[in-house]
């Protein structure tokens, strides 16, 4: 039986680990190969319509190229396209495991779904624990990466973005990523600090463009809050397996998204917000709730397929980070 076990968004890895399986986070493997739109491509060939979302299609493919034959796939608290693309690959022979996080957090459902899944890969709750105990030491040290970024200004936005993202599947060996970390630690301690005019946070899915952060450092902004990304890292002190997915944020409502968000927003002294949403998807409707609630400055940028930012993408950026400027000098005079 082979080792590896995909899966679409962040799931409880340490059943995985426990299980000495390989855990893959589809979306990684996707997003950073040689060329993600060929497996758009890829799978619009096969039928997948070009009006669909081009992670879920990029997701597909990727299990096809690398021959992943089991897959756990979050039909709840995620992505609403997903139980038709596990049933597609179902259908085409993968093993499916659904998994779901309730969206009311509802405590005994969701022991429920963990206890289901380790049962599934004959795991005890106790080795579980032994697997998160491990996976927070290294956890413990992308927190510092992040404080890194936000407070003592060592840490780009797109580093940032890359280990708290990567804690998803920990780039498939925890113990080669835990190496990588404790490098990157050591490297950006030494470093200058970065200077920027504008601190930004960054909200919503992972960015499908390929040089955001680059772009946005280029015109004196920098992102010091990657929400969901930072949620992939588990940033919350846990005893439990339960507990800390009930304090995860992502799978669940806005509405204690925004609450963490705010709380961020002020601890990281934040002038302006960058709301990414994904072509196609259900999420792209949180955009009215979020200008709502958080009274702060809000560019929403919409993005399809990888690629760099289009001109008028940039454009957007532009005028945003001007207005943003114009403001921080405006209140200094005041």
């Amino acid at each position: 039986m082979t080792k590896k076990v995909g899966f679409t968004t962040t799931i409880p890895v340490e059943i995985l680990i426990a299980a000495g399986k390989v855990p893959v986070d589809l979306n990684n493997i996707f997003i950073t190969s040689k060329n993600p739109n060929e497996l758009i491509e890829l799978a619009e060939i096969r039928g997948f319509p070009r009006n669909l979302c081009s992670w879920v299609k990029g997701i597909y493919s990727v299990v096809r190229q690398n021959h992943i034959r089991t897959v756990i796939g979050v039909t709840q608290g995620d992505c609403s396209n997903t139980q038709a693309l596990m049933e597609t690959l179902q259908e085409e022979g993968t093993n499916v495991i659904p998994f779901s996080y309730p969206y009311d957090r509802d405590y005994d459902l969701l022991h429920l779904s963990l206890k289901k899944l380790m049962d599934y890969f004959g795991v005890s709750e106790e080795k579980v624990l032994q697997s998160k105990r491990v996976l927070d030491s290294i956890r413990s040290k992308v927190h510092l990466i992040d404080q890194m970024t936000w407070q003592k200004n060592l840490v780009s936005g797109q580093e940032n973005h890359y280990f708290q993202v990567s804690c998803s599947d920990l780039n498939q060996d925890y113990k080669i990523f835990d190496k990588e970390v404790n490098q990157f630690i050591k490297t950006a301690s030494h470093r200058k600090r970065y200077k920027e005019n504008i601190r930004l946070g960054y909200i919503g899915v992972p960015p499908i463009f390929s040089d955001l952060y680059s772009y946005l450092e280029a015109l004196g902004a920098r992102v010091v809050y990657n929400e969901t990304q930072r949620q992939f890292s588990m940033p919350f002190t846990t005893d439990s397996l339960i507990e800390q997915y009930t304090l995860y944020t992502y799978p669940y409502d806005i509405f204690t998204r925004i609450t963490d968000m705010e709380k961020e927003i002020r601890r990281r002294k934040i002038d302006g917000l960058i709301h990414y949403v994904q072509s196609f998807c259900f999420r792209q409707i949180e955009d009215l709730i979020l200008r709502r609630r958080i009274r702060l400055p809000l560019l929403t940028l919409e993005g399809d397929k990888p690629s760099p930012l289009d001109a008028r993408s940039r454009m957007k950026i532009e005028v945003f980070i001007e207005m943003l400027l114009s403001k921080k000098a405006t209140g200094k005079r005041q």
